[in-house]
């Protein structure tokens, strides 16, 4: 999700190109205020001519049923609707305006996703549950009355719509929530009730490295269940931070499972008492980063070029090893080795690299080894003139 002022169009527009340059494959937006609603189709029209054409969700909390009732050609570009049905109008206003976004959504032909979030959760669902609960002989914790609530208010908004008319294969639903161990409780639940596809995603994860384990170790466990049909990673970003790192944790996760390939993977050592240098560590994260950023141009030329594996290995004790299980390996030299880095291409030592240009030489084996296995033609990577340490470019 994009964190600009939607009407700010210029900045939107920057960030959500960005997000789906980076491979995000969906983008929502916050559609909070009539102007916001007004600055919609221009987004959608600057993103087109820039022939970025990833699909557009609209975010609607508190007043979504009067700007996609005011604002037809915001509703019209939007490809798919987020309702939240805590936040659609209490006590007698829920359901009619609840109902307006669900008619908007049939009247356009949209999908919507139903995200329900126990930050803002239907309190008045929620204190009727947790009414039948004190009177039952058996009462339940809070915290599990809770997930229970979660799961109906989604259920039972996605029942509403389908009465309504919209197909049930138009229905998404989500129940985020921040802490890992209720995640994986609702969604058990929500999946053994239902076949609406789900959205995962653990709500307010945090920053930096909290965010990214919690967020993993939540999603990992169910999907590996077979539970979850899109995911969204919720990171708190550093102040200017960069808000696609969202989009590549999201990737890494369902790459380092085994359920999607995105980018070429680097394979890379932690390091010891044999690599005192940090030169392996640097030109890892050179390749790494290289390669992603050849991927908007390789993805469209190179079919299959996103399964290649690639090991940068930092001395000799497990680096000809690993590099020969890896498509293309390099094996840099540790302390007291002789200064020399054999490379080894689907398992069969090549050449072997030395003097001042390793960086570049090895990513020419990289960009010899895609045009020959993925077909076409891929220029020589473009690189800095030469320094100690040569950071690598998009090619």
């Amino acid at each position: 999700m994009t964190n600009t002022d939607t009407t700010d169009v210029a900045a939107t527009v920057a960030q959500v190109k960005a997000l789906a340059d980076a491979g995000s494959e969906l983008v929502r937006i916050a559609v909070n205020t009539p102007e916001a609603a007004a600055a919609v189709p221009a987004i959608y029209e600057r993103l087109d001519v820039l022939g970025c054409r990833v699909p557009l969700i609209g975010d609607f909390h508190f007043n979504g049923h009067k700007l996609l009732s005011n604002y037809h050609e915001c509703a019209q570009v939007l490809a798919k609707y987020r309702i939240n049905p805590g936040n659609v109008g209490r006590g007698t206003r829920h359901d009619p305006q609840f109902a307006v976004m669900i008619e908007r959504a049939i009247e356009y032909g949209k999908p919507v996703r139903i995200g329900v979030n126990w930050g803002s959760l239907d309190q008045d669902l929620l204190a009727s549950m947790m009414d039948d609960n004190a009177r039952s002989p058996n009462p339940l914790d809070a915290a599990h009355v809770m997930r229970e609530a979660l799961v109906t208010s989604a259920l039972r908004s996605a029942q509403f719509a389908e009465a309504m008319g919209l197909p049930g294969d138009r229905i998404i639903l989500a129940c985020k929530v921040s802490n890992v161990q209720d995640l994986i409780a609702v969604y058990t639940e929500l999946a053994a009730r239902c076949d609406y596809p789900l959205h995962l995603g653990l709500t307010e994860a945090g920053m930096g490295s909290k965010g990214i384990v919690a967020s993993t170790a939540a999603l990992a466990v169910l999907l590996q269940q077979g539970i979850g049909d899109t995911i969204r990673i919720s990171l708190t970003p550093e102040v200017n931070g960069d808000r696609t790192r969202e989009v590549i944790v999201a990737q890494e996760i369902l790459q380092t499972m085994g359920l999607r390939s995105f980018t070429p993977m680097v394979s890379a050592c932690p390091g010891c008492g044999r690599t005192t240098s940090d030169y392996f560590q640097s030109l890892a994260d050179k390749i790494q980063t290289w390669l992603r950023e050849q991927m908007p141009i390789w993805r469209a030329q190179y079919p299959g070029v996103e399964n290649m594996s690639v090991a940068v290995m930092g001395c000799v004790v497990n680096g000809p090893g690993e590099s020969k299980m890896a498509n293309i390996g390099i094996s840099l030299p540790g302390s007291g080795e002789t200064p020399v880095a054999p490379v080894f291409v689907d398992g069969h030592k090549t050449v072997t690299l030395k003097g001042e240009r390793i960086a570049e030489e090895f990513a020419q084996i990289i960009v010899d080894y895609v045009r020959a296995t993925y077909g076409g033609h891929t220029p020589a990577p473009h690189l800095l003139p030469r320094k100690k340490s040569i950071p690598i470019r998009s090619a």
